[in-house]
């Protein structure tokens, strides 16, 4: 019997693709290969899985029984508020209503009048109360010491539902704080549904604007990591109180501390 000719490659393998080697170095959608003119079966699961996983992260929401427990554990005493926005559609499609509080909450913080303090605390759902829910409190035990230490004077933590970050300017404002912190779940990707911002701004008072506010964002394992994020927050922190102001007007020197 004369030998039969070796197979011919299957025409629809994926071709081998020369970036494959840079998948370990980032979450990124890089390097999918390609089936024909099409990506491969697998990355196309792959895809709608993560655009699943970024839209439950639009709605979830906070854990607030746990967090409140883990803040009183730290030990910071905390409460419960809702902007105006009541409802998730609501809050999607009416970003102003998520910018302030409802009148029970800010009532709740208006009276009795609160002592003076450094920096007010909030943990709000923002666009992923996931992100909030898995990395707030490892952040808040990393930063919390670093504060305590140079003398910051922490108000109470407030949670905050269907809210958006310029909603902390008016709780810091109730709180008479000189700085509010705001711990936010930042807007979903396909790599990242579940990241965590920090915004703070210095003097807080509705009606601010996102040029009066500093961000530290993609706070996560494999992102920026908690003490990393910690840190950096500290050194801004720090620096927005001895200068006395936040926003355009405050850089970021830490890196350059470090070197």
């Amino acid at each position: 019997m004369p030998d039969l000719p070796d197979p011919l490659p299957y025409a629809g393998a994926p071709a081998p693709d020369p970036w494959a080697a840079l998948q370990a170095f980032t979450a990124a959608r890089i390097a999918l290969g390609r089936t024909g003119t099409s990506v491969p079966l697998r990355e196309a699961l792959a895809f709608r899985l993560a655009h699943a996983h970024a839209r439950d992260a639009v709605y979830s929401v906070l854990d607030t029984e746990r967090l409140l427990a883990g803040l009183a554990a730290l030990p910071l005493p905390a409460c419960a508020v809702h902007s105006r926005a009541a409802t998730r559609p609501d809050y999607l499609q009416r970003p102003d209503r998520g910018r302030r509080l409802d009148d029970d909450s800010r009532a709740r913080l208006a009276g009795p009048a609160p002592a003076a303090c450094d920096l007010a605390l909030v943990l709000a759902d923002g666009l992923s109360a996931a992100a909030v829910n898995e990395h707030a409190l490892p952040l808040l035990r990393r930063l919390l010491p670093l504060l305590h230490g140079a003398g910051f004077r922490p108000g109470p933590a407030v949670l905050a539902a269907q809210a958006r970050v310029a909603l902390g300017d008016e709780v810091g404002q109730l709180l008479r704080a000189r700085l509010v912190l705001v711990l936010i779940g930042e807007r979903p990707g396909l790599s990242a549904p579940r990241s965590l911002g920090a915004y703070f701004t210095h003097g807080p008072r509705p009606g601010l604007t996102d040029e009066a506010r500093n961000c530290v964002s993609n706070i996560r394992p494999e992102g920026l990591g908690y003490q990393p994020a910690a840190d950096k927050l500290f050194y801004l922190l720090c620096e927005a109180r001895r200068l006395g102001l936040s926003g355009v007007g405050l850089k970021d020197q830490s890196d350059l501390l470090a070197g």
